[in-house]
């Protein structure tokens, strides 16, 4: 399953039945689960750990020393978890501090050209759409769509299943279920079709729509009243909580 020009370093872990294809690369300290594939042209470097069934296609460069100046050389590493695909030219980068990571979780796609840059923790199911780019340090929670030529700025948030739009600049957190869109990017509504897509039950899209109302669209309230007036006066449903919760702890702040 390893074709003939292929270079595998002999500190590698790749199972048998791994598929690595024609001119890839897998550095030292890289260790595969189960039934990856690289179709051809990949190059992985280590320290990286990779689950099992992720699919790699030309191209992608994973696992990468970081791009942030500050990095001396020191161990860092790389995780990746299972049934991820990587598109053409896909950039992953490690992480920057001794003994940090990057974590990319399960069931993710990530579109050509796509970057995760050091310090990144991604969820899981979430797409990042052609060229997407996230700088340093970026959280992405599980189910959110990064749209295509999107840039996130360094340790920014993106919320569970929040979307944004194609070429959207985003320099604060996008709040969980919501859609954000511009330069800079502004949360213009709920992600209606996401939380459909999601299974999410029209009765918690009302209380999300509420909550919307409150954080964006009511005069005279300040995020901490609109948070307060959205524990006190909507149901205490999942969704809503974890919305709260993600604005309180938000150090940029929100996307207005």
């Amino acid at each position: 399953m390893i074709h003939k020009t292929a270079i595998i370093h002999r500190n590698a872990e790749v199972p048998d039945d791994c598929e690595i294809g024609p001119y890839c690369v897998v550095g030292e300290g890289v260790v595969f689960g189960a039934g990856c594939r690289l179709h051809s042209h990949v190059v992985i470097e280590g320290p990286t750990v990779i689950g099992r069934e992720n699919e790699f296609f030309p191209f992608c460069s994973i696992g990468q020393k970081t791009q942030d100046l500050k990095y001396k050389g020191e161990p860092t590493h790389l995780e990746i978890g299972d049934c991820n695909v990587f598109r053409e030219s896909v950039t992953v980068h490690r992480a920057t501090g001794k003994r940090d990571k990057t974590v990319i979780g399960n069931h993710n796609t990530l579109l050509a050209y796509a970057h995760v840059a050091h310090d990144c923790v991604l969820g899981d199911h979430i797409v990042m759409s052609n060229s997407g780019t996230l700088a340093g340090h970026v959280i992405v929670e599980d189910r959110a769509v990064i749209g295509g030529l999107t840039a996130v700025h360094q340790f920014c948030r993106i919320g569970r299943m929040a979307i944004t739009g194609g070429c959207s600049k985003v320099v604060q957190d996008v709040p969980p279920f919501m859609m954000a869109d511009g330069n800079p990017a502004e949360v213009r509504t709920i992600n209606k079709v996401g939380l459909e897509r999601n299974g999410v039950p029209e009765e918690t899209q009302k209380h999300l729509r509420a909550a919307f109302k409150l954080l964006y669209r009511e005069s005279g309230l300040n995020i901490g009243d609109a948070v307060a007036k959205i524990r006190r006066d909507l149901p205490a449903v999942s969704e809503l909580v974890h919305l709260c919760n993600f604005v309180e702890k938000s150090d940029r702040g929100i996307s207005r």
